[in-house]
């Protein structure tokens, strides 16, 4: 009975040695920790994860073609060159660091070479102003066949797919009484509602429902009473957004710097620096494999950047434009973020005042510069929060959070003072008309 005892103690220790040494060797191999050569097994690789969108396109490292996405490759720790093509899209390409046991992703979204347009709007565009929550838009035509179709139109941005086919939708027919054209909007912090302030007379639309602009009340005494309430609903979301970064971050930001705009997916802080300043090293506990590109810490008024608070990275992505001076610029609400005694956090509502102007154009502009930076003459974030949307030398641009791969993806005519992108990414809004005859309508540019 021993000998056979004895067996089975045997072969259960030889099982499980094998168990243990094959899920180490398993783990090893899924981290990089040595890959199958021509000479056997080499050790200390990492691994690359080639993605991109769309998918299906070939995988070049250092000018080799190696692979096609989406697919992890092993590489020994260093630095590649790494290119992603596929045929009518604009190549991808970034230097990158491969370290031991880590994984890199590239991410890669490529843009089509020769994007199509859509028409959205048939009647002509005077007056816009797009919400905070970037899925509508507020316009006035006056180029309709019949009289009663010009007035306020709103425009949803919806990512559903019956979103395609629908047209505008009239909200107010045009009024003697009122100077749609030259009329400013302010929306609500929630994008529900827009006040409709002009010459004589200032109403809230209900964007549900048609409005008659005559026999809607005047709200020129309750306005400084609701823009207050707005901004401090504006205020609380700004103080809850910004305690997500670094107080060496944040102080840049509210001291240094203008027209900050936190990304779609709250990871990230694009802002024009106003002044010299230095963000320190080493911030937050550095994340493994993190971005490679080349990063700029020490700040240079009217240089534009963008921090990633996940990598406690700072990169520099352009320069202020010369005629931005002229424009509005956005300046933050909660520079007292980290005074837990601020007087702010218990005021009633009338204490904020600090985006309203002695002129009701001025206050308009305050409140349209901070909801989107379209107003601001600077970047604006991509939805998917990677990219930022830019016009260059006439073109519209789009470049990398941290700099990398700037791509044009439309070069042909367009209002310079107009583009926006669509919520979900896949078209560009702009403003543009192909006869001298016909009044100027929004088109996307699709990117899908």
């Amino acid at each position: 009975m021993k000998p056979q005892l004895n067996k089975r103690v045997i072969y259960t220790l030889v099982s499980l040695v094998v168990i243990i040494v094959g899920t180490i060797v398993a783990i090893q191999y899924a981290k990089g920790g040595f890959r199958k050569t021509e000479n056997g097994f080499a050790p200390g690789t990492g691994l690359l994860a080639a993605n991109s969108f769309p998918t299906g396109a070939e995988v070049y490292i250092n000018g080799k073609l190696t692979t096609a996405t989406d697919d992890t490759l092993y590489l020994d720790p260093g630095e590649y060159i790494v290119e992603i093509i596929r045929d009518g899209y604009t190549p991808w390409k970034k230097t990158m660091r491969i370290e031991q046991e880590l994984v890199s992703q590239t991410n890669a979204r490529l843009f089509p070479t020769a994007p199509s347009l859509s028409t959205l709007t048939f009647t002509g565009v005077q007056n816009y102003s797009p919400s905070p929550d970037g899925q509508r838009i507020i316009f006035y035509t006056a180029s309709a066949s019949a009289a009663r179709k010009n007035g306020l139109y709103l425009l949803e941005l919806s990512n559903s797919p019956l979103s395609f086919q629908q047209s505008p939708r009239q909200i107010a027919a045009d009024s003697p009484n009122f100077d749609l054209e030259n009329a400013r909007f302010i929306w609500s912090p929630d994008s529900s509602e827009v006040m409709v302030i002009a010459e004589d007379r200032e109403v809230m639309l209900n964007l549900s429902q048609m409005n008659d602009l005559d026999t809607l009340p005047d709200i020129f005494h309750q306005r400084r009473q609701i823009l207050s309430e707005w901004e401090q609903e504006m205020y609380v979301r700004e103080r809850q957004f910004l305690s997500l970064f670094p107080q060496e971050v944040v102080g840049v930001a509210t001291q240094s710097a203008k027209n900050v705009y936190i990304s779609p997916d709250k990871k990230r802080l694009l802002y024009t620096a106003t002044a010299s300043a230095l963000i320190p090293d080493s911030i937050t506990a550095p994340l493994p494999s993190t971005n490679s590109q080349p990063e700029e810490r020490e700040l240079q008024p009217g240089s534009i950047y963008v921090y990633d608070r996940e990598e406690d990275k700072n990169f520099k992505v352009g320069v202020e434009a010369t005629d931005s001076a002229k424009l509005y610029s956005k300046n933050l609400l909660a520079t007292d973020l980290h005074d837990p005694n601020s007087p702010l956090l218990t005021a009633s509502a009338a204490a904020f005042t600090s985006l309203q102007a002695s002129t009701s154009a001025e206050t308009a502009a305050n409140f349209n510069v901070y909801h989107t930076s379209l107003y601001a003459n600077t970047f604006q974030w991509f939805p998917d929060s990677r990219h930022l949307l830019f016009i260059d030398n006439n073109a519209v641009k789009v470049v990398g959070y941290d700099a990398s791969n700037v791509t044009t993806i439309y070069s042909g005519p367009f209002d310079l003072t107009f583009l926006y992108p669509w919520p979900d990414g896949n078209r560009v809004l702009i403003k543009t008309s192909f006869s001298l005859d016909a009044p100027s309508n929004f088109y996307a540019i699709e990117l899908k």
